[in-house]
């Protein structure tokens, strides 16, 4: 593409549509947990501004009894079910079963029936039964937020939409290890897989009176 404004680009060749949000609206926490919120750590960086909108995001949908999921990625000792993702990025072997490293951080902590969903890849709904629960819940529409935009929060929008699902990606709730890949891949999943609004967007349409049917 020769156009450096891929917006402009966007726009001008009908994509990017609102899909909005439905009936009965999810969130899907990916990956918020301590070896990516640390940034001391080979997989983690700064998010702390993610995880504040994602509890901002967390507190809406308890208050409305709307579903809430997490993941988190782990690995048994052996690496076995690793597969070459383990050859490609080796700073995931910090990513050991039953380590504190693969666990929610402790500000978004997981309360009451909330599920963690364990993966192994990108996206929450590869090999894991997600598809599953938001069936059986009646969902139509997923929230998206945590880490990291250009890597899971993209494989799952990616396959939100796939499946059927009206997606949403508050922009402010996502976060990358680096700026680029996160502001061009929010374009690009704009464009393409779902809507990238605010954090103050998805819970304006959740807390309007006229919206009391999602509950």
């Amino acid at each position: 593409m020769n156009d450096p404004d891929a917006s402009a680009y966007y726009d001008e060749h009908a994509f990017g549509d609102s899909v909005g949000i439905g009936d009965r609206p999810a969130l899907l926490v990916i990956d918020l947990i301590n070896a990516f919120t640390d940034p001391e750590t080979d997989l983690g960086s700064n998010v702390n501004g993610v995880v504040e909108q994602t509890g901002r995001l967390l507190d809406t949908f308890r208050d409305r009894d709307l579903p809430r999921y997490f993941t988190t990625v782990a690995f048994e000792e052996s690496y076995g079910d690793a597969g070459r993702f383990i050859e490609k990025v080796p700073a995931l072997r910090e990513l050991r079963l039953g380590t504190d490293a693969v666990a929610v951080d402790d500000r978004l902590a997981p309360v009451d029936d909330e599920r963690v969903i364990l993966k192994k890849y990108a996206s929450a709904f590869f090999g894991t039964d997600l598809a599953t629960e938001l069936t059986t819940n009646g969902v139509d529409t997923l929230v998206l937020a945590g880490v990291t935009t250009s890597g899971c929060v993209r494989a799952t929008a990616v396959d939100s939409l796939q499946h059927g699902y009206r997606t949403i990606v508050p922009a402010d709730a996502v976060g990358d290890r680096a700026e680029p890949p996160h502001r061009a891949n929010l374009v690009d999943i704009d464009a393409k897989y779902g809507d990238v609004v605010g954090t103050d967007d998805v819970i304006a349409h959740l807390t309007d009176d006229n919206n009391d049917d999602t509950a």
